[in-house]
């Protein structure tokens, strides 16, 4: 045995040092990585920073962060490749093993395996203990409420980056920690989550009575600016961004951009009352259609005689609402719009924001289009911005998806028409919601006033006489406003209980009125049951002292 025993000895001696040589190389490698390895992790650690918590106006969390890890390999130091490739695609049957067999025979020296792996995943790999796969700590975005704030929230990437809405308004201001330090106070946006919900809703409700192909709708503050609301349907879940993509899901009210048809017409009349050429008591001859060249002008259901401003104004006379602008002029139709916002872009928190489609050459033609809503398209927010200055007491304030206080909003605002103008407009929308196309909105106790829209869409460059965009500006309660309603409707089809019409007052209106009947509570309003109606024309003009 002599001989023999010592070769066994030999050979053992030799196996251990073989073993010993393997078991210390993987504990190098576990605990050793390759430097440029390491550097490679911690440049992906640093990827994904940390976020705030973002909180609705009561103190409701619409999104927050948290923590989840990934799974990463290092290709030079696997021992078996394949071998580990088949044992991470049993543990995690959702990887695609072709493409997983492909990233791990890289001579690379860190790859991703899934990022975002649920805890079960981690701890089926952590059992495998495969030398050369690691976990990496990040931070997860989540929206608890999932797609009901999902425009204006917007959404992050696969590292926690700021992609779109008010998740890219973070980053843009720094209100985020891309190392993993500091300490981030929670933002508190305008939005009420329960009146968002409220609105939504309705819209949903809304898009299915009516059959349209979209809807959106917003609540806004009239005295602060504040977005209360702003739904835009079809909506995405954010915390599966990729839906967002979807060329249906985008948001149509910041960057759509709309003819808004006869929701124009309140910023004509404003225009006229305020510049002095145009008095609330005139009367204007809508007898017969207006000719310009080869385009006739006329009115939707045609009265056939001579009305007064606030008859122009509750029948929706395309004929009366033009030569009421003729009275002002091309260039002081031009200024008047420039002055309230609707000639520019709009810029709020959010990224995403559409430039106003304007007449090349603008001539007398284009303001008597315009004067009625068709001609110019703009987004559905800057109408709305414009409408609120017109009940507010002439003061347009740029609008925000942040809290702002009536004292920050007051060092923002711009005069756009006088306080008197403001009063009369006032008394107009009330009137359209009394006896004019906005009565299907004016909700007991709540004193809505309006104004309907409704505009033939534009399909390979002509107006076409079966697709119409809807839309509805309300304002409640109309002797003390304090919040505007814009309710939009994309092709919405006639219905048995429509009589078959289509038109804003059918739809949007009807709409307005119950997001109004649901939110006012919510906002605190109480219902008034015994406000006085308004009064005549002249009778309210000579309350208002008008001078004219």
């Amino acid at each position: 045995m002599g001989p023999s025993s010592g070769r066994v000895k030999l050979a053992m001696v030799s196996f251990a040092a073989v073993y010993l040589a393997i078991g210390g190389r993987l504990v190098w490698l576990g605990v050793e990585p390759d430097p440029q390895v390491k550097e490679r992790i911690d440049a992906e650690a640093s990827l994904a920073m940390r976020r705030p918590v973002v909180m609705d106006r009561a103190g409701r969390q619409l999104a927050t962060d948290i923590q989840t890890s990934s799974i990463f390999a290092e290709p030079r130091n696997m021992i078996d490749a394949d071998e580990a490739a088949e044992l991470l695609t049993r543990a995690m049957p959702g990887l695609d093993a072709d493409e997983l067999h492909k990233r791990l025979n890289k001579d690379a020296g860190f790859v991703w395996i899934k990022r975002e792996i649920t805890p079960t995943e981690q701890a089926a790999v952590h059992r495998l203990g495969i030398p050369g796969v690691g976990f990496l700590n990040e931070q997860r975005r989540i929206y608890p409420n999932g797609p009901i704030v999902s425009h204006s929230l917007g959404s992050v990437n696969v590292d926690n980056q700021g992609i779109a809405g008010f998740e890219q308004y973070l980053d843009r201001v720094g209100q985020v920690s891309k190392d993993g330090k500091g300490d981030l106070k929670p933002v508190e946006l305008a939005l009420d989550l329960n009146v968002q919900h409220a609105v939504r809703d309705e819209l949903y409700k809304g898009l299915k009575e009516f059959d349209a192909i979209a809807t959106s709708g917003i609540v806004m503050d009239v005295e602060t600016g504040e977005i209360v609301a702003f739904v835009s349907v079809p909506d995405y879940d954010p915390n599966q961004p990729a839906e967002a993509l979807k060329p249906n899901n985008i948001n149509r009210l910041s960057v759509g951009v709309y003819e808004m048809g006869s929701t124009f017409k309140a910023l004509t009349l404003a225009m006229a009352l305020d510049s002095g050429k145009v008095r609330l008591t005139d009367r204007f001859d809508a007898r017969s259609a207006m000719q310009y060249g080869r385009f006739r002008i006329d009115d939707f259901h045609p009265t056939r005689r001579i009305l007064s401003v606030p008859e122009v104004f509750i029948h929706s006379s395309n004929i009366g609402t033009a030569k009421i602008a003729l009275a002002v002029g091309v260039e002081g139709h031009k200024a008047f719009l420039k002055k309230l916002g609707q000639l520019d872009r709009l810029r709020t928190e959010l990224p995403e924001s559409a430039m106003p489609i304007v007449p090349r050459n603008w001539g007398e033609l284009n303001t008597v289009t315009i004067s009625y809503g068709h001609g110019l398209s703009v987004t559905p927010l800057q109408t709305l911005m414009a409408t609120a200055a017109l009940m507010n007491g002439g003061q347009m304030i740029p609008p925000t998806f942040l809290k702002r206080s009536k004292e920050d909003a007051a060092k923002l605002a711009k005069t756009v028409i006088r306080p008197e103008t403001s009063a009369q407009m006032r008394y107009l929308f009330r009137l359209n919601g009394e006896k004019g196309s906005a009565k299907k909105a004016d909700i007991p106790g709540y004193r809505v006033g309006g104004k309907t829209g409704t505009a033939e869409k534009v399909v390979n460059g002509r107006y076409s006489s079966d697709k119409v965009m809807n839309a509805f500006t309300a304002v409640f309660p109309m002797d003390a406003p304090r919040y505007a309603v814009l309710v939009m409707f994309d092709e919405p089809k006639g219905t048995k209980a429509t009589h078959g019409f289509r038109t804003s007052g059918w739809n949007a209106a009807p709409v307005a009125g119950r997001i109004v009947s649901r939110v006012a509570p919510l906002l605190g309003l109480q219902p008034d049951f015994d406000a006085p109606p308004n009064l005549p024309p002249a009778q309210y003009a000579a309350a208002l002292g008008d001078p004219h």
